[in-house]
């Protein structure tokens, strides 16, 4: 049992349960990208990021190979997180409007970001079994957030279909049949534990190279989805 964030942090980073993830974040650490040549990759699992208390939940699908395992930092050195954080800055959640390395002085505000998978797989896809390994680490982090998060995020069908067992395993009822995905979706969950309040469940699009390069998903699209979640969570 983990009683603090920090100590989540800490026993999640020296994580090596999935045999095939370790091999491919280690591996992409070492020959690394000609870009980032000469950067010490991270190359371990990437924990959440923000405050212990945060009223609102952003979880991603996993760490981008050349980002989030190469800084450490959830959201951080790829497209993806240039696209979110600035429409994070936009809505008021972050402090500043770009995430290019841990320490570039980016604060998230009552948000915290994670994801079910913490490792970087590779083609950004993780088996049923790595996520379902992973798991209990999503587990922890919304028991100790519990207290205070009353809207999460989530960014993808990827990662609502796995958040789903994990918010029932939490203490959080879920409907039936299961709300569906979609970009826009909004669904409040009723507790089903003593210290759980009611907790406003939101999707949209990931904010991928993909969907944004097609026009999938506009940064006012993905800003709306996360204007709404922050009057949700009484963030604004």
């Amino acid at each position: 049992m983990c009683r603090t964030i920090a100590q989540l942090n800490a026993e999640l980073t020296a994580c090596r349960a999935c045999p095939r993830l370790v091999a491919w974040r280690e591996r992409v650490a070492h020959e690394k990208r000609a870009a980032f040549s000469d950067e010490n990759y991270w190359g371990k699992p990437v924990p959440g990021f923000g405050p212990a208390d945060a009223k609102l939940l952003v979880v991603g699908l996993a760490p981008a190979a050349h980002g989030g395992n190469r800084t450490g930092r959830m959201f951080t050195g790829d497209r993806s997180a240039d696209v979110l954080i600035a429409c994070m800055h936009a809505a008021g959640l972050a402090n500043q409007a770009t995430s290019l390395s841990a320490d570039d002085g980016l604060r998230l505000l009552g948000t915290r970001m994670t994801a079910p998978v913490h490792c970087a797989p590779p083609d950004n896809k993780p088996t049923p079994a790595e996520r379902d390994t992973c798991r209990r680490w999503l587990d922890a982090e919304l028991d100790l957030l519990a207290p205070t998060v009353r809207a999460i995020v989530v960014l993808g069908g990827w990662g609502w279909q796995a958040l789903l067992p994990a918010l029932a395993e939490s203490g959080w009822e879920i409907p039936k049949p299961r709300p569906k995905f979609g970009h826009g979706a909004h669904v409040e969950l009723a507790p089903a534990r003593p210290g759980r309040s009611a907790l406003h469940l939101f999707g949209t699009y990931h904010p991928s190279q993909q969907n944004t390069f097609t026009g999938r998903l506009s940064p006012a699209m993905l800003e709306r989805v996360l204007t709404d979640a922050a009057h949700a969570a009484g963030l604004r």
